[in-house]
């Protein structure tokens, strides 16, 4: 499996997001420039210009028309995909760090984080308009009062949001009411900082990973733990495939505590897990520095990865990884 190394970030890469399709991959990075690819060859199609901070995150509607995405700046951005114009950008008083559209692409779930004199972190609900000339900053929905930076995704059918991040709780909120529902214990679910959450298709279960050096499998409905999967390292992303029962985690040391030693010493390689049974099934290196953003093509044939150095590589899957999960 030779990856197709993609530069076109000068700064670390910090999330990594497919359309629907398949045929698009986009990429965020801490150096303001959200990026567009061809995910079948790693061609560069374009950028998004317009953020004056780093790019934490972003999300493409299920038509691929829109994108939206989180910035440093205190800005979360709306762009039309093919274009590359900016068409609405919704201000806050501090950064803003995840975006999700909801299911059917008229919602969109933004959070902001602490900053200055705003102690707590923010989930904001926004109407996302057909129409760019009607588009308006308000918010349906905010709900404040969370400890440390979030992320934030919706549940099933948009009924409910769920957040975690620094505090190592898992909650989810109510999308209407902004009522807490649930949230997990610190005995039974993350210890560390939860630095990535990322929903299964059906929304039945969604992955987080952690500082802890471990991912936890939760069911959505009821934030029980279906599987724990344990890393030697801490985990700044995660990825579950859309074709097989696999599960793939990175990470590695923190940036602050890179060492300047070879790739093996700093354990900078993507994890594969069995999901139903948590048993490692395999790795893959390449990267130069931890891997801070992962995805999975939706067709379940490749994956990306983006790293501490800068780099996307993409990773179509040889024959003989069909052969053997059959």
């Amino acid at each position: 499996m030779k990856p197709i190394l993609m530069k076109g970030h000068e700064r670390p890469l910090t999330y990594l997001k497919y359309n629907r399709e398949g045929d698009l991959l986009f990429s965020c990075s801490k150096d303001s420039t959200p990026t567009v690819w061809f995910a079948n060859d790693g061609e560069r199609l374009g950028t998004y210009i317009g953020h004056h901070g780093a790019v934490w995150c972003c999300d493409v509607s299920r038509d691929s028309r829109r994108l939206i995405t989180a910035s440093a700046d205190q800005t979360a951005k709306l762009w039309d995909v093919q274009s590359g114009t900016e068409l609405f950008s919704f201000n806050f008083d501090t950064p803003a760090r995840a975006v999700d559209f909801a299911l059917g692409d008229k919602l969109a779930v933004i959070t902001t984080d602490p900053f200055m004199d705003v102690r707590t972190s923010s989930i904001h609900v926004k109407t996302i308009s057909s129409d760019p000339d009607e588009q308006t900053g308000d918010s349906v929905l905010t709900i404040n009062g969370i400890r440390g930076r979030i992320k934030a995704v919706w549940g099933p059918l948009n009924k409910t949001i769920i957040s975690a991040g620094e505090d190592a709780i898992v909650r989810m909120w109510d999308s209407e009411t902004g009522q807490l529902l649930n949230e997990s214990s610190n005995e039974t679910g993350h210890h560390k900082n939860i630095t990535s959450l990322s929903m299964s298709e059906d929304g039945s279960h969604f992955l987080t990973g952690s500082l802890d050096k471990s991912a936890i499998l939760w069911n959505t409905r009821t934030l029980e733990i279906i599987k724990t999967y344990v890393s030697k390292r801490p985990i700044n992303a995660v990825a579950m495939s859309p074709l097989y029962d696999h599960v793939v985690v990175g990470g590695g040391q923190e940036a602050g505590v890179v060492t300047t030693t070879d790739h093996h010493a700093g354990k900078f390689e993507a994890k594969f897990f069995d999901k139903i049974r948590g048993e490692e099934i395999g790795a893959v290196k390449g990267h130069f520095g931890p891997i801070n953003a992962l995805a999975f093509n939706p067709d379940g044939r490749s994956f990306s990865s983006g790293g501490e150095d800068g780099y996307v590589r993409l990773h179509h899957f040889d024959q003989d990884y069909f052969d053997d999960t059959k």
